[in-house]
């Protein structure tokens, strides 16, 4: 066996592991790139999944306190001892801007009444704050989202580079030891694959879970919409509007 062949011998992998922790340098430090993006992506996922778990709850909640409610002001007092939630507030600034509009009128008022209805222009300001309440519930559930999308777009591309960069490496070797043996070039060309496959293993969740919660999301702002239409559909039944 000649000094070449035990030399690759030597060299050669035996397993994955010996190729992520006995690779090249710049391949160690895009693999570390992408295992600190993988344990970001986890925490994110874990989450924003708990965190739309709990306001589906109270959604739930929210929702039932709402049928059964008499009036808007059975459901205002029946609101404000749940829990904080996107729909509480969401019904609260509704209210809270209808008050306003007839200090007159205590929400307390066992008939109902809020005094006279609303003109033109206060409901279109109340649907003006309704949607305000809405984006901005919107973009606090967004939070967090954005980075599942960077690091689903960029994984793929740091492997790719990590891989790029390993077989340059390798065919910088067989051009300084002057030798095409396949001994010589397998075990680069494994090693610099597996930034491939850890980028893909990185943005696979990443993007898997990005769509998820943005379907979560737009399923979410839908409801809103639907109850801020209710709400204002529930002040013109009371003759509030």
């Amino acid at each position: 066996m000649d000094a070449l062949a035990i030399l690759v011998q030597v060299n050669t992998p035996q397993s994955g592991w010996d190729m992520i922790f006995g690779g090249t340098l710049p391949t160690r430090v895009v693999l570390l790139i992408l295992a600190l993006a993988s344990i970001a992506s986890w925490v994110l996922i874990f989450w924003k999944q708990r965190q739309f778990r709990e306001i589906r709850k109270a959604e739930d909640l929210f929702l039932e306190k709402i049928e059964r409610s008499v009036d808007l002001n059975d459901a205002y007092e029946s609101v404000m001892l749940l829990p904080d939630s996107p729909y509480g507030r969401v019904f609260r600034h509704g209210f809270n801007f209808f008050r306003d509009l007839h200090p007159e009128s205590p929400p307390q008022n066992l008939n109902g009444s809020l005094g006279s209805g609303m003109s033109i222009t206060q409901l279109q300001a109340l649907k003006l704050v309704l949607e305000k309440e809405e984006a901005v519930e919107r973009d606090e559930l967004a939070h967090g989202l954005i980075w599942l999308a960077v690091i689903g777009s960029v994984a793929p591309l740091m492997g790719l580079m990590g891989t790029v960069l390993g077989i340059t490496n390798t065919f910088l070797g067989i051009a300084a030891s002057g030798s095409s043996n396949i001994d010589a070039v397998a075990p680069g060309i494994a090693e610099a694959l597996v930034t491939t496959v850890m980028g893909l293993a990185v943005a696979i969740p990443a993007v898997i879970a990005y769509n998820h919660f943005v379907s979560k999301l737009s399923r979410l702002s839908g409801a809103l919409e639907g109850f801020s239409s209710e709400f204002i559909g529930a002040l013109a039944r009371e003759g509030r509007v």
